[in-house]
């Protein structure tokens, strides 16, 4: 499946008022997190927002997450540290602990009405590095794929992984959706092999093409979302 909504080409959704989804990773200076683990970590609390009671039926979130899914799905991840991330830990959101990161997702707001504890928050230079090379992922556990084609920030990547998890969430049955939500959204992030990512892009798993609003060129394939109720 191709990700419409994340492509460049015309899309009536374009037409829709523009929302976006914001999510602010914790990097103090001295113990930032590992790049693998803060774009897992954000990838589950997109599934996570996804999944809340909150942004269901006439919860609090709702009216805002079909607004934002009606138009273009566009996720954007800050950093913070300190203060800044107790004043973001203080809005409504939910906060995921990875093994080494935090990260905080917020229900969507206006393209331009971004709450002035978030809009003050640095979006570009945001990278990290893995101490140590991610190990393979267990048998059965979704895999994120991403381009291993592309140099994207960890904050490009972060929001790319949370876009593929979207992907994978939309496409599953409504008991698969359960069951991996009743196993705390287990999921790895990694970057496939060149001689494999032809074969993913063309396998009909999700796929997301990015719009190219940021860093890349749009259109450009960024994952290939890979649970095993999909194949």
């Amino acid at each position: 499946m191709n990700a419409s909504p994340f492509a460049s080409d015309v899309n009536p959704r374009d037409e829709a008022p523009q929302f976006v989804l914001p999510l602010v990773v914790r990097i103090e200076r001295a113990d930032p997190p590992a790049r693998t683990d803060a774009l897992e970590t954000a990838a589950r609390a997109v599934l996570l927002i996804l999944s809340d009671e909150r942004s269901l039926g006439e919860g609090e979130w709702a009216q805002a997450m079909r607004d934002w899914q009606d138009a273009r799905i566009r996720k954007v991840v800050r950093r913070a540290r300190g203060a800044e991330w107790r004043r973001a830990g203080a809005l409504p959101g939910i906060t995921v602990t990875g093994k080494s990161a935090e990260v905080r997702v917020f229900p969507p707001v206006p393209l331009d009405g971004w709450p002035k504890e978030l809009a003050r928050l640095q979006v570009s230079g945001t990278d990290l590095d893995d101490p140590e090379a991610p190990v393979d992922a267990g048998p059965g556990v979704p895999v994120l794929w991403m381009s291993p084609d592309l140099d994207m920030s960890a904050g490009k990547a972060m929001a790319q992984a949370g876009h593929g998890a979207q992907l994978a969430w939309w496409e599953l049955p409504e008991e698969q959706r359960t069951a991996w939500r009743d196993a705390g959204f287990p999921l790895a992030v990694r970057t496939a092999e060149p001689a494999r990512w032809p074969e993913l892009v063309s396998s009909g798993l999700p796929l997301v093409r990015d719009a190219g609003f940021t860093e890349i060129a749009p259109g450009s394939c960024t994952v290939v979302a890979d649970h095993p109720a999909l194949r």
